[in-house]
C-alpha cells in the first residue's frame, strides 16, 4: 500500500494495482484508490488502520469460523469507521469491491449471523465529498466559512439547508440516514456564540427557550427563590431574565419551594450521604434514576448529584449550556417529525454527542475531575438509552 504525504493521520491513502487486485474490481473505484485515495483521518469518519491493515474482507476480519456470516457480508471490505468522540469506532464502514456500493456495519463478534448493513454512499467519490462537507461545516471554512461568527436560528436553518441540499443532490434524493442526521443536527450548534455579554460560557439567543418550549413551559426565578449560597451573578441573572423550561424529557425543575441548598433538601434525612461543599450547592431539579441536578453557587457549574452512588459528577459548563442541552434535545425531537430521525437511533445518539461536545465539551468529557468521578456522564448515557425509552422516556 502506497501513501502519499507525510503525517500519520493526514497522509492520502492510496493503492496499487497489485495491492487492489484480487479485492477490488469496480473500475471507477480502482481508479480512486489508486488517486486521489482516501484520507486518514477526518471529524466523522477514518481510514487509518488501512495503513496498518491493508484490505480486508469481513470474513477475514470474523474469522467465521462456522459460516455464519451472510453471504453478501463475507467479502465486503473494511475499509475504515465512522469516528467516535472517545476511543475507537464501534460502527465499520465497508465498500463493496465489486460495485463500488459503501454501506456500514456493526461487528458482532459472538453472532456474525446477525450482522447486516446500512447504506452509507453510492462510491468513495461521494463519501469523501459528503464527510468533506461535513468537515467543512464543523470548522466553518471552505463552503461553509461565511458562517464563521454567525449565530441564532437564521444561520442554523441556512446551514442545514445547503448541506442537506448538498447531499440530496449527491445522493439522488435518497440521503442515507447518517448523512441527514449530519445536515439537521449537527448545525444547530451554530444556535449561540460564546458568552460575550452573559458572562456564561454561550450567549443564547433571546427568547430561544420560550420560543421552543412555549413561555408558559419556562419557569424565571426572582432574587427571593435564590439561597444565600447562589452567589454567581451570571447564574443569577440568567435564572431571572431567560430561566428554564420546566420538563424535558429526561430533566425536571424544582419550582414548589425556593431553591433550597443540596444540605437543606436533605435536611429531614439524617442518613443522606452528601458530597462535600453541600451547603453550595443549589439543587435546581431532578434527573432520571434518582439524581439532583445542582449548580455550584460560587463558580455556576452545574453538577449531578447520584443519590444511589453517592457521587458528584460534572453535567454542564454552566446554566446557558444546561439551558442549549434542553433546546437541543427538544429541537432533535421536534425534527424527527419532519426526517425520521430515530431510523438510525445509535448514529442519532452519537450526533447530539458531537453537537453538544461543540459548545459544552465538559459535559461529554470522561476525564475525572474530582476524587470519586469515574468518569460517566450523563447526557451522552441517556442519549444511548434507546432500550430505555431515548427521547421518548
Amino acid at each position: 500500500m502506497g501513501t502519499t504525504g507525510t503525517a500519520t493521520g493526514t497522509a492520502v491513502i492510496t493503492f496499487t494495482d497489485a495491492e487492489l487486485d484480487p479485492y477490488v474490481t469496480h473500475a471507477p473505484t480502482r481508479r480512486w484508490l489508486a488517486g486521489p485515495g482516501l484520507p486518514g483521518v477526518g471529524g466523522l469518519l477514518t481510514f487509518d488502520a488501512l495503513r496498518t491493515d491493508g484490505l480486508r474482507t469481513v470474513e477475514d476480519s470474523t474469522g467465521d469460523p462456522r459460516g455464519r456470516l451472510a453471504p453478501d457480508l463475507r467479502t465486503q471490505l473494511v475499509i475504515g469507521g465512522l469516528a467516535g468522540l472517545e476511543g475507537p469506532w464501534t460502527e465499520s464502514v465497508l465498500l463493496d469491491g465489486a460495485t463500488g456500493e459503501i454501506t456500514t456495519t456493526c461487528f458482532l463478534h459472538d453472532r456474525p449471523d446477525l450482522m447486516d448493513r446500512r447504506p452509507l454512499a453510492p462510491s468513495l467519490e461521494t463519501l469523501v465529498r459528503f464527510a468533506t462537507a461535513a468537515d467543512e461545516l464543523a470548522a466553518l471554512r471552505g463552503q461553509f466559512a461565511a458562517y464563521a461568527g454567525r449565530y441564532g436560528p437564521e444561520a442554523v436553518a441556512e446551514a442545514s439547508a445547503q448541506l442537506l441540499a448538498l447531499y440530496e443532490a449527491g445522493a439522488d434524493g435518497a440521503v442515507a440516514p447518517f448523512w441527514r442526521l449530519a445536515a439537521v443536527i449537527r448545525p444547530l450548534a451554530l444556535i449561540a456564540g460564546p458568552g460575550t455579554r452573559s458572562g456564561l460560557a454561550l450567549d443564547l439567543p433571546p427568547r430561544l427557550l420560550d420560543e421552543e418550549f412555549g413561555a408558559r413551559a419556562v419557569v424565571r426565578f426572582e432574587d427571593v427563590d435564590f439561597p444565600s449560597a447562589l452567589t454567581h451573578e451570571p447564574t443569577r441573572r440568567f435564572l431571572r431574565e431567560v430561566g428554564l423550561p420546566e420538563e424535558c424529557v429526561w430533566f425536571s425543575l424544582d419550582t414548589d419551594t425556593p431553591l433550597p441548598t443540596l444540605a437543606e433538601h436533605r435536611a429531614d434525612d439524617p442518613d443522606a450521604r452528601l458530597p462535600d461543599g453541600a451547603a453550595r450547592l443549589v439543587r435546581l431539579g431532578h434527573l432520571l434514576e434518582d439524581t439532583g441536578l445542582v449548580v455550584d453557587g460560587t463558580t455556576g457549574a452545574v453538577l449531578a448529584w447520584s443519590e444511589a452512588e453517592a457521587t458528584l459528577r460534572p453535567l454542564n459548563a454552566d446554566v446557558s449550556t444546561l439551558g442549549f442541552t434542553l433546546w437541543l434535545v427538544h429541537r432533535a425531537r421536534s425534527l424527527d417529525a419532519d426526517h425520521d430521525l430515530t431510523e438510525a437511533y445509535d448514529q442519532l445518539a452519537a450526533a447530539l454527542t458531537r453537537t453538544l461536545s461543540v459548545l459544552d465539551p465538559l459535559s461529554c468529557d470522561p476525564t475525572p475531575t474530582a476524587p470519586g468521578d469515574d468518569g460517566r456522564r450523563y447526557w451522552p448515557e441517556v442519549f444511548e438509552d434507546e432500550a430505555g425509552g431515548g427521547l421518548y422516556a
